[in-house]
């Protein structure tokens, strides 16, 4: 299997696999969000997601809606890369890239058994919450690696650029 048969952006052929293995009597499990720098925080972060059903799809933010969330200079890297990053874990079954601020209408599609966010959220502000439960699903939160997201990496490499330029001068 080729990394990019993990990939969808046809959310119907996305669909009737997922219907395949719900009919087979697999959980589906589902996360999302914007992966711009995969670190050692997703990838335990995604093992634990996937130990909780059968296979995982990872929502992923198009480079659009990241830059939505995050403003200028985001994503690092381009929605195709960060796809294939994530497909390449062995613990990610499917990735489906999304272009809305939250993945409610990949969720609505999908229909996952569990839905999960990292430690960062908590159930009462994660918005695609209610979504998930009025479909019968249910929300878990999984615990972070402490000093491992994305802007925390992002703002260390920054400040040690503007260490290096004040020794400069």
């Amino acid at each position: 299997m080729e990394l990019t048969d993990k990939i969808y952006s046809d959310w119907d052929k996305l669909e009737i696999a997922l219907n395949q293995r719900r009919s087979a009597g697999e959980r589906i499990v589902a996360t999302n969000g914007c992966f711009d720098l995969l670190h050692l925080g997703h990838v335990r972060y995604l093992h634990a997601a996937r130990e909780l059903g059968d296979c995982l799809v990872v929502g992923l933010n198009s480079d659009r809606s990241v830059r939505q969330l995050k403003g200028v200079g985001r994503p690092i890297n381009p929605q195709e890369e960060r796809a294939e990053m994530l497909a390449a874990l062995s613990s990610v079954s499917y990735v489906a890239i999304y272009d809305e601020e939250t993945a409610h209408n990949l969720l609505k599609r999908i229909r996952p058994d569990i839905y999960v966010k990292g430690g960062d959220y908590t159930p009462g502000v994660i918005p695609e919450a209610p979504l998930v439960r009025s479909m019968g699903g249910k929300v878990v939160v999984t615990p972070l690696v402490p000093g491992r997201s994305t802007t925390q990496m992002l703002e260390r490499l920054a400040a040690e650029e503007l260490a290096k330029l004040m020794c400069e001068e």
